[in-house]
């Protein structure tokens, strides 16, 4: 089936009633005083005015970002953490737990009986599954969960999950995500564009981990810090018992897309390079929990169109058990700079 027959259905979090000019000037406006404040606490932090609470005896390792959303952080993560873990190291990952319901701090491992999405948000869920060595602190505040680290489990390293601007926990290593496919957007802070602080802020960056693009996209500003380059490729199909399966096991299969991610044109892009046939899409916001109603409608026009549903697998968590659905399985290759990426997670 071509590009051009899929059969799409985008569930916006809202209406958008008003024409692109007329939005544009108030979120001039907007992006003028949220650049105003971030900077002037960046200037803060920079003077030495505010300070980041340091932890002695752990390794605080920081992968974060400047876009919002949908550069590639998770899978980062996830592959700094096993590689820590096969190192021998005993690993944390920090994390807020975006999207949960309480505010109780909260850790778990992959080897206990896992909290719902609720209590822990699906990020954590999805990195204990994947990594069940490594200890998960979900809440608040970070300097909180590195103490706590430390002296309750005696880790040795801790990753500061979407940490880039969380300063007010030091760190040995700040680790910056970029996607190559994206780059920086129209290079303007938030709401008029996706930057969370402005270009300067890539000066703190120590190493750049560099999503490499399978398509050329915008060219990236010179990157002041060394860097390493990676690529995110499919390595396995998980059916809906949590077998595994072969990349090409739905190569010419028909199937619909369901995600909820910020960006889901790459998950779209998977698809096509397994061989899928995708005949239908269902995408909605970034951390969209799925009501009965939506999954519901979701499986009555797969079976319409005569297709499996596939989905990532940070949705799967998010997705109630009995529901059907291939899941499929991403992982990271180093391409270049490896010698830079084991110095910043202290491997020599």
């Amino acid at each position: 089936m071509s590009e051009t027959t899929i059969e799409r259905v985008f569930y916006p979090s809202k209406p958008e009633p008003w024409s692109r000019r007329a939005l544009l000037a108030p979120l001039e406006v907007a992006a003028w005083g949220y650049g105003a404040g971030v900077r002037l606490r960046g200037v803060l932090y920079d003077a030495g005015l505010l300070r980041g609470e340091r932890v002695e005896g752990l390794r605080v390792i920081s992968v974060g970002n400047l876009n919002v959303g949908g550069t590639g952080k998770t899978p980062a993560v996830l592959y700094l953490a096993e590689l820590l873990v096969r190192e021998g190291r005993r690993v944390g990952i920090l994390t807020r737990g975006y999207g949960r319901g309480s505010k109780e701090p909260l850790t778990f491992t992959g080897k206990e009986r896992l909290p719902s999405v609720e209590e822990a948000g699906d990020e954590p869920l999805l990195l204990a599954r994947r990594c069940p060595e490594a200890r998960l602190l979900v809440g608040a505040d970070r300097r909180l969960l590195a103490r706590w680290a430390r002296d309750e489990f005696k880790l040795e390293v801790v990753l500061l999950d979407d940490g880039f601007q969380h300063r007010k926990l030091a760190r040995d290593e700040d680790v910056v995500v970029v996607d190559e496919a994206v780059g920086f957007g129209n290079g303007r802070m938030l709401p008029r564009g996706p930057l969370r602080e402005p270009l300067s802020g890539l000066g703190r960056a120590t190493l750049f981990w560099v999503r490499a693009a399978t398509t050329p996209g915008p060219p990236l500003p010179p990157l002041p810090a060394p860097w390493v380059r990676t690529r995110y490729r499919p390595t396995a199909w998980v059916d809906p018992s949590g077998g595994l399966h072969p990349v090409e096991a739905l190569a010419g299969q028909p199937v619909l897309g369901l995600a909820g991610l910020a960006r889901p044109g790459g998950f779209l892009r998977t698809l096509g390079e397994l061989g899928a046939e995708v005949r239908g899409t269902a995408f909605f916001p970034d951390h969209h929990r799925f009501s009965t109603r939506e999954l519901q409608e979701v499986g009555t026009r797969a079976a319409r169109l005569g297709a499996r549903v596939v989905t990532t697998e940070k949705d799967l968590v998010r997705l109630p058990g009995g529901f059907e659905t291939w899941t499929v399985r991403l992982g990271v290759e180093v391409l270049e700079g490896e010698s830079h990426l084991r110095r910043a997670l202290g491997l020599g």
